[in-house]
């Protein structure tokens, strides 16, 4: 199989071509009104009746549409084969993750977990931002989940790269995937170069901590680590979006921790939940909880000066008003919230 040709990050990307007016302009074009006789003038206006389209040329247009969707997917097949596709600098896939990725997802997303978002407009329509979100759920499905609620529901269909942990990158197949979805590696440099770049960033800085907390502290945030995103926000002068996720916790309730074997399979916990592992497979089927994700209003950091990245006392306190916002949504929702399940 060929290589994919690699584009330099944040150059040359492309853009997307709005078809609305090209194709309403065709259509006028093709349907010509001809002009009417000076006689049907004085008589009065003249009733334009659309002709009945035939069953035939119906059962034709059905048979157009999927010929194109088999053309689309014949010629995707021979792009990926040939290697004839663009990844950035970072691996990043796009026409893998759109057509592909997303798709596998989006079932999850609107009908097994139901997701309902709210303040998606308070993400930019353009250039960077970093958005800040809480993590649980025993294995990552909320970070998957918010790269398409982001996709799906902002108008300018914007894609979150994630930041992930060194443990996803040294999975294998799954570093392969995650590269190709747009995560990176949690690190200050990659997450600036983003940033600078125009992109929108997710970060979770629970990390382990919070994912793997056990079902009695659910939706208790944990410590937000030193408050290294802050710092990465600052440098890059982008707002920062903080984001609630309900739901997320009851995917797979961990009422334990193996930690003798987590130790021995060099995992950070090894869950123990009411149908895992006693079910075998059966039990990492997740339970069809309903999941709310709402982002909150952006903080601005443009106004700081060039040094304030240096600056603990303001990282401090940056980073426990995005936690402080977070949490306060966090119940907000609970409350909200009629069932677990509906």
């Amino acid at each position: 199989m060929a290589d994919a040709k690699v584009i330099p990050f944040g150059e040359d990307r492309p853009r997307r071509r709005g078809g609305g007016g090209a194709r309403a302009a065709r259509a006028v074009d093709a349907v010509a009104v001809p002009a009417r006789p000076p006689a049907a003038q004085e008589a009065g206006p003249v009733e334009l009746v659309a002709p009945v389209e035939a069953p035939a040329a119906r059962r034709q247009g059905g048979a157009g549409d999927w010929d194109r969707r088999i053309a689309g997917g014949l010629a995707f097949l021979r792009r990926r084969i040939t290697g004839e596709y663009e990844v950035d600098a970072f691996g990043y896939d796009k026409e893998l993750t759109d057509q592909v990725l997303m798709s596998l997802m989006r079932p999850l997303f609107d009908k097994y977990f139901r997701v309902e978002v709210k303040g998606v407009e308070n993400i930019p329509k353009e250039g960077g931002a970093l958005i800040v979100a809480n993590h649980s759920g025993t294995l990552p499905l909320d970070g998957l989940m918010l790269q398409v609620a982001v996709h799906d529901h902002h108008p300018a269909e914007r894609h979150l790269r994630l930041l992930a942990a060194d443990l996803v990158f040294m999975l294998p197949g799954v570093n392969e995937l995650a590269r190709k979805a747009g995560h990176t590696l949690a690190c200050a440099e990659d997450a600036q170069r983003l940033l600078e770049a125009g992109e929108l960033v997710g970060v979770m800085p629970e990390g382990f901590k919070g994912i793997g907390k056990p079902f009695g502290e659910r939706y208790k945030l944990q410590r937000f680590g030193r408050g290294g995103f802050v710092s990465t926000a600052l440098r890059a002068g982008t707002p920062i979006v903080p984001c609630s996720i309900v739901g997320a916790e009851e995917i797979y309730p961990m009422i334990g921790n193996a930690k003798t074997l987590a130790r021995l399979l060099g995992l950070p916990y090894f869950p123990i939940t009411p149908t895992f592992p006693w079910l075998g497979p059966l039990g990492a089927v997740p339970l069809p909880t309903k999941w709310t994700i709402q982002f909150g209003e952006p903080i601005p950091t443009d106004g700081y000066a060039a040094e304030a990245a240096e600056d603990p006392m303001l990282m401090f306190n940056l980073t426990d008003e995005v936690r402080e916002r977070i949490q306060h949504t966090l119940y907000k929702l609970l409350v909200q919230r009629r069932s677990v399940f509906f």
